[in-house]
């Protein structure tokens, strides 16, 4: 019989009158579990429970959100194998990429841990004779949270850990299509000894349960991951809500990395071959554009193709596999269109595409590299979200790096070369949030600031000591000697 899993609402697990099917995307006659869809009522009730738990909470002592979080640090990472087993089972990571992403989380309950007993202040003179002036930060308030399906415990984990350690009240509205991550997530914090309401899980339908996250009266601050389109309209409704509430938005990106004539070969389709499509491309930072210059693009494609070649797609359970499957049929459906819609431009389909048959029934499908394109193309303008990338031949850095910077976007950028000149130039001058050298353009560490620049962040920094920005407030006080 599948197992039933609830709503925490005020520290208890809620029934709903309808629950939806977890899927494993690698063999689709696998159900993980049934999953409540939460109501509007359901969702009212938790911001309740949020806003009564406020005032304690955000008067408790360093020491105890310390413990708390460190708790749940220990036990994240003591499960990390099962929680990764779970990740990839209902989201399509290969297993190592889901103990990875487990882990990880773990060791962001664990800085966040720290941090509350780094929070501090400032006392500076006034201006004014005899006028002492104290600077100090406090929660917000009760933080409404909107995560997506690609990293479903790693993205929870870094809202949820630094709300909490800075004295917020949570409620927690994670991807429909795959809430198993979260409520583990969830359980294991509200077990490490928080009190209740103090976080709050409501799963469902982001039209329903969302909707009613976004426009709750008692809501001060929402923290989004997800598409552009999605992020903009979060934003509006947060501007137009009475009163008017905080926003993070983090909204994707169309991620160029750049590879130069001087670049070695091998690390440079090493850093292309796993920032396009490992995670089956369905990272934000994911390097979707490779910009080659002309006299290693030829040696650079061919070097591209014959990687592939060796790369498995498979169940991402299965021992060998380095790809998993596209998270779902409508996803995979996006994959096509784009592909299609690539070769229909111009593009020349270099190697893969093709929709792939495995043991178990899912949604596999073989990475896709395309050649003679455009930075003007659709393949290079929007966001895909798969293992599809596009090569675009340029004749220097200077054009490179132009077409780099021409998009939308501004999440992530990478460049490959041997110059430190480049290098250096370009870390300057790359209108993106994150630039890496050599290195894939996804992969970040969880103790360093994560966000972008243009249509792909708005609003604080996630991550790191820079995620206080988004979930403390400052006060300054005055007070006459």
């Amino acid at each position: 019989m599948t197992e039933m899993f609830k709503n925490l609402i005020a520290g208890e697990w809620a029934s709903a009158g309808n629950a939806s099917r977890n899927i494993n995307p690698s063999n689709t006659n696998d159900v993980v579990g049934e999953y409540a869809q939460g109501s509007v009522e359901q969702m009212n009730d938790a911001v309740a429970a949020a806003k009564a738990a406020f005032p304690a909470w955000s008067r408790s002592g360093p020491q105890e959100r310390y413990e708390i979080l460190k708790k749940a640090s220990d036990e994240i990472l003591a499960r990390k194998e099962e929680l990764g087993r779970l990740l990839s089972r209902e989201e399509g990571k290969t297993l190592a990429e889901g103990i990875g992403e487990a882990g990880r989380a773990g060791q962001i309950f664990a800085f966040f841990a720290g941090e509350c007993l780094r929070l501090g202040g400032e006392a500076v003179p006034s201006v004014r004779p005899g006028v002492g002036v104290e600077i100090t930060r406090e929660p917000v308030g009760v933080i409404g949270m909107i995560t997506p399906w690609n990293f479903p415990i790693a993205i929870p984990a870094w809202k949820i850990a630094p709300a909490l350690a800075y004295g917020n009240c949570v409620v927690i509205k994670p991807a429909d299509l795959v809430p198993g991550s979260a409520w583990a997530l969830v359980d294991i914090i509200q077990r490490a000894g928080l009190p209740k309401g103090v976080l709050n899980l409501v799963m469902g339908r982001g039209s329903v349960v969302g909707q009613a996250l976004l426009q709750h009266k008692d809501v001060h601050a929402i923290s989004f991951t997800g598409s552009v389109s999605t992020g903009r309209k979060v934003a509006e409704a947060c501007i137009a809500s009475s009163p008017m509430k905080k926003v993070q938005l983090e909204m994707g990106g169309k991620n160029p990395l750049v590879v130069l004539d001087d670049a070695d070969l091998k690390i440079a389709v090493e850093a292309a071959v796993t920032g396009a499509y490992f995670s089956t491309g369905q990272r934000c930072t994911a390097s979707s554009r490779l910009i080659v210059q002309a006299g290693i693009h030829d040696r650079f494609v061919e070097a591209c193709i014959e990687r592939l070649k060796g790369v498995v797609v498979d169940d991402a359970l299965k021992s060998g596999t380095h790809i998993g499957p596209v998270v779902d049929q409508s996803q995979l459906d996006q994959d096509l269109k784009y592909i299609q819609i690539a070769k229909d431009e111009g593009g020349k389909l270099a190697w893969g595409g093709e929709v792939l048959k495995r043991e178990t029934p899912g949604f596999y499908l073989q990475p896709a590299l395309f050649t003679e394109t455009t930075n003007a193309m659709r393949i290079s303008r929007e966001e895909v979200f798969g293992p599809v990338a596009n090569v675009i031949r340029v004749k220097d850095y200077e054009e490179a790096l132009h077409l780099a910077n021409d998009t939308e976007f501004g999440l992530s950028a990478g460049i490959c070369t041997t110059s430190l000149k480049y290098a250096t130039h370009f870390k300057r001058n790359s209108e993106a949030g994150m630039v890496m050298v050599n290195l894939a353009t996804a992969g970040v560490d969880y103790h360093v600031p994560f966000g972008g620049r243009k249509g792909s962040s708005y609003g604080p920094r996630e991550q790191g000591a820079y995620a206080k920005e988004m979930y403390t407030t400052v006060k300054t006080a005055y007070t006459l000697a």
